[in-house]
């Protein structure tokens, strides 16, 4: 390609081939436009400080475009890209950028052992009230060794939380539904936050343990204008296709096409999934299956007397474990 500047260039080809071979962490801490926000792109982690500002094209790019005349500042700054999904660590300056780059060698494999945790306090970890909202990010810390939890993206898929994190010493990728947000329901940011992860832990040989705690994927008009299909279905995509060991835990809502998400389509698909006594079980919430199976007053008895009644049944008939053999 005679005359076509940088064409040439191997750079675009052989810096995507190292994902999966080796950690890619991006830090950026000023300007990163066009091909660097490229390069940064390709990473595993991107980590950028307060002030950054990320797009791929500058303001002369712009102009030249025609699209008008914007200073850099007003390009791609952190509160578009942090929000968006597209820094998973913001740092407020570069000495502690330097420190979360170092921090994710930390939590992936052959990597010093940190042995912790507080075990027995996780008994206390999810309420017996199904209705009050707890914070799933207190649980990670609560199952992995002391210091070692690094979550990813967190102002992004605000639904799902996601996390490296250590265990006995041992590297361990956390995905976990976010009670505290639409109740826990997968949005498609919250699908594609966990689709990512899942790939970055499979690239790096890192097992996956998923926290369940969902009334199911999210719906309605206005969703399905964020083309929610295609989204929430790249869960099932990336987690049927895992080659690490995955696991699942059942914290309290397990239903609908949403807990199967959060096992890889099947219960019977992870090395084990298990439950938490106050899981809950069915193809919606037991809410909704009031609603739709239960008209209101039929057999005298109103819809919150009938939810209580169909808790009632479904405790007593005990929490359900599956195990892969």
């Amino acid at each position: 390609m005679g005359g076509s500047p940088g064409f040439d260039l191997s750079t675009f080809h052989a810096w995507p081939r190292l994902s999966g071979l080796v950690p890619l962490v991006g830090i950026t801490t000023g300007r990163c436009f066009a091909g660097n926000a490229a390069i940064l792109g390709v990473c595993d982690v991107i980590i950028a400080t307060e002030g950054s500002n990320i797009g791929m094209g500058g303001p002369a790019m712009i102009e030249g475009g025609g699209l008008g005349v914007f200073k850099p500042e007003e390009v791609g700054p952190m509160d578009v890209q942090v929000p968006s999904g597209v820094v998973d660590l913001a740092v407020a300056d570069e000495s502690r950028g330097g420190a979360g780059g170092q921090a994710v060698p930390r939590v992936l494999p052959g990597q010093p052992r940190r042995l912790g945790g507080a075990r027995r306090r996780l008994r206390h970890a999810v309420p017996e009230n199904r209705l009050r909202i707890y914070d799933v990010r207190r649980v990670i810390e609560l199952i992995a060794d002391v210091g070692t939890m690094l979550e990813l993206r967190p102002a992004f898929g605000l639904a799902m939380v996601t996390a490296l994190v250590r265990v006995e010493g041992r590297p361990l990728g956390i995905v976990a539904n976010n009670a505290a947000h639409l109740g826990g329901a997968i949005d498609g940011d919250a699908a594609d936050k966990a689709a990512r992860f899942l790939q970055l832990c499979d690239a790096f040989g890192i097992p996956v343990l998923m926290l369940c705690d969902t009334p199911g994927i999210m719906v309605g008009p206005e969703v399905e204008k964020t083309a929610l299909v295609r989204r929430a279905s790249r869960l099932f995509v990336a987690a049927a296709n895992m080659s690490v060991p995955m696991f699942t835990l059942v914290l309290r809502k397990a239903y609908g096409l949403g807990a199967l998400g959060m096992a890889a389509g099947s219960f019977r698909t992870p090395l084990w999934s298990v439950s938490w006594p106050t899981g809950e079980f069915g193809g919606m919430g037991l809410e909704g299956f009031v609603r739709v199976g239960l008209p209101q007053g039929a057999g005298g008895v109103d819809r919150s007397g009938r939810e209580a009644g169909v808790l009632r049944d479904q405790a007593g008939r005990g929490s359900t474990t599956w195990a892969r053999r």
